[in-house]
């Protein structure tokens, strides 16, 4: 059997690597992420909150967008991109030809998108083949935001950080019309600390326990809304089109810290945004759009410049 198929074998896996490099020489020049996405880039920023097993399904190939520990070995399309990796390749493109049943995949589905745990070599030969669907072995990872594949490995990895983010407040109950989507990865744990800090400053005022919810309710309503709304009676929004109202209160919060740290003194949510809208349009927006090209570039840490992390 093996001498019959051998030589289509190699062929079929050589046509197939040299397709992954046509794909990763296209998404060089399209500024386009071909990667399988690494179940752990997504497993350390949400923290399902629940998991189910799903049992034997049959599960649409083109949803399988990332791998538990051989996302470096494919690419998004699971085409191969390593040789070592021939010869398991090429025994499960031998079984197909020799019509052997192989054992159903294992699956972790988060969203509406699956990582495969087992059968990484199986689901690449099946996308060669033009195989629509797979048999899996299915094991859920409960989130309140939705994931689909059609996103890029950013929108993704940030919707993941929102579901998070929506675990550990309960934003999408106690304001269901909110709509704070930050554009930049690791924002959404800078907005958490606001909030345990805000927390922290009631417990101080109040001499009693605060509980989570009511912490998120009182920095929606007084710090996080004022901020908005000076921002876009000030025009500020319309200044960034490319940005959120998420992305202009984590600016003025920065800029509010460093008014305070000049002048000596606390200043309001609304006063600080309102400063930062006389800047804005007094002709030194240079500076924000500065600060928002450096937002960008690098790194934001929550209390950076010695502040902690106060409201």
């Amino acid at each position: 059997m093996s001498g019959g198929f051998d030589e289509r074998v190699r062929t079929d896996f050589e046509r197939a690597r040299q397709r992954a490099f046509l794909h990763d020489l296209v998404s060089v020049f399209a500024r386009r992420p071909n990667d399988l996405i690494p179940y752990h880039a997504v497993r350390q920023r949400v923290a399902p909150e629940a998991e189910s097993y799903r049992g034997l399904q049959t599960v649409r190939i083109d949803q399988i967008i990332g791998s538990m520990d051989r996302f470096q070995d494919f690419d998004r399309a699971f085409l191969p991109r390593k040789r070592f990796i021939a010869g398991r390749w090429q025994n499960v493109d031998r079984a197909y030809y020799a019509d052997i049943q192989l054992p159903p995949i294992q699956l972790y589905k988060v969203g509406d998108v699956y990582f495969v745990k087992d059968g990484n070599h199986r689901v690449s030969v099946a996308r060669e083949k033009g195989q629509e669907f797979i048999d899996a072995e299915v094991i859920e990872g409960h989130i309140r935001a939705p994931i689909d594949a059609a996103m890029r490995s950013d929108e993704l990895l940030l919707q993941a950080e929102y579901a998070e983010f929506l675990r550990r407040t309960d934003l999408d109950r106690l304001h269901p019309e909110h709509d704070i989507r930050p554009t930049a990865l690791g924002r959404y744990d800078e907005i958490w600390a606001h909030i345990e800090g805000h927390r922290g400053g009631l417990e101080a005022i109040r001499h009693q326990p605060v509980s989570v919810a009511e912490a998120v309710d009182d920095w929606y309503t007084y710090i996080y809304q004022p901020i908005v709304e000076v921002a876009r009676e000030r025009g500020v929004t319309e200044r960034f089109p490319n940005r959120t109202e998420a992305d202009i209160y984590l600016w003025v919060i920065r800029h509010r810290w460093e008014l305070e740290r000049q002048l000596g003194h606390d200043i309001g949510p609304a006063p600080a945004a309102e400063d930062y809208a006389d800047q804005v349009g007094a002709g030194s927006g240079w500076r924000t759009r500065l600060a928002a090209w450096l937002d960008d570039v690098l790194p934001w840490t929550p209390g950076r410049n010695g502040r902690g992390a106060r409201d």
